[in-house]
């Protein structure tokens, strides 16, 4: 059935927002559209009980409306528990801008949708993420204070990437030393599944610790730049999820890890700093402990760059954003010895910590009223 001329009823019946099963008890949802500017937009505030919602602002083509519905939820959820696992004051929220990044967006399409995170008077706060540029997010200050990932020459914290790649690698190297004894990378042959602004800053952490490095990407052209820069080894076989390799890092789009690949994976440890890597996040977690893969929970080790953002609203230096992003090597640790001592995945373990952090601050905000 084509939605489009769907009746009332039978839209009612397919419960296109509340009966999607990324829902999950958002407290809100913002739809924008502006014709003049072509903005397509959607804001997901998935839980306040922290703080404002941040989380950032990405720019994808996807392919229906459905696609980037399910996904700004899936997101906005993530940013919830990756605020309250790394101890941070804040609650969870994403936007996602439909559309080419590299031909429809414009300064005018992104003040317009500044001028939507403004309506929402601090609920959201906006930041970096796929299809975006600290450029990007200079243009949204113009119009909201309500954004951070600004540039360092207007009084942000600059580009978050470097520091999400950091706390990738240092989750990784948490991961190596439960699951091979030893938490050093020389000679470990790793796959990196994207390359963009993180995927490269995590291969230069590992090619510089002496990792066998082997890197995929849709964009070939940077396939080959990256690939000499570090002297990393491009994945030319057919299937990436059958790669002979010890780490398994994606750094691309969610849901790789899903009933197709699930029982592929012949990496022993899949750390990465992709979003929602699991398409499933029980059943997919669940096989690979069954497997004996370990995995280290997404929202968990690709939390440095939020904490990179947040040090706007706290006005912390670079010291103590490094601080807090060499806590997620302890965190990872922590973690995977709750999920062996509970009987859990390691995703269940994060989300169930996480969870009792917020738990206890909604019986604390009850109590101050």
């Amino acid at each position: 059935m084509d939605a489009t001329f769907a009746t009332g009823k039978e839209l009612q019946k397919m419960n296109p927002v509340f009966g999607q099963l990324s829902f999950n008890d958002h407290e809100q949802i913002v739809f924008c559209n502006d014709k003049d500017t072509g903005l397509k937009a959607i804001i997901g505030i998935h839980n306040s009980v922290m703080g404002p919602a941040l989380g950032g602002t990405r720019m994808w083509n996807y392919n229906t409306e459905w696609e980037a519905l399910n996904d700004v939820l899936r997101l906005s959820r993530g940013m919830t528990y990756k605020s309250a696992i790394t101890g941070l004051n804040i609650g969870g929220g994403k936007a996602v801008i439909i559309g080419d990044a590299k031909t429809q967006k414009t300064p005018e399409l992104m003040r317009k949708f500044g001028e939507f995170v403004h309506s929402l008077s601090g609920r959201y706060i906006t930041a970096e993420d796929v299809g975006m540029e600290t450029k990007d997010m200079d243009t949204v200050r113009d119009v909201t204070p309500y954004v951070t990932g600004i540039s360092e020459e207007r009084g942000g914290s600059g580009n978050p990437s470097p520091v999400t790649a950091y706390g990738v690698y240092l989750g990784m190297k948490a991961a190596a030393k439960s699951q091979f004894g030893s938490d050093v990378l020389d000679g470990k042959k790793v796959l990196v599944q994207g390359i963009g602004h993180v995927g490269e800053a995590l291969v230069e952490y590992l090619t510089k610790e002496g990792a066998k490095v082997f890197i995929t990407d849709i964009n070939e052209e940077k396939l080959y730049e990256v690939a000499q820069k570090y002297n990393a080894t491009i994945f030319t076989g057919e299937d990436i999820y059958t790669a002979d390799v010890d780490i398994y890092a994606p750094c691309a789009m969610g849901a790789t890890i899903n009933d197709d690949t699930v029982n592929k994976i012949k990496a022993k440890v899949i750390a990465g700093a992709a979003n929602n890597q699991l398409a499933d996040e029980n059943i997919h977690g669940a096989r690979l402990s069954e497997r004996g893969i370990l995995y280290a929970p997404d929202f968990l080790i690709n939390a440095g760059g939020i904490i990179n953002v947040y040090a706007e609203l706290e006005h912390y230096g670079k010291a103590e954003i490094m601080r807090k992003t060499e806590n997620i090597y302890n965190t990872t640790l922590e973690i995977i010895d709750y999920a062996v001592k509970n009987g859990m995945t390691t995703h269940k373990a994060a989300l169930t910590i996480a969870q009792n952090r917020i738990d206890l601050r909604k019986i604390e905000n009850a109590a101050k009223k």
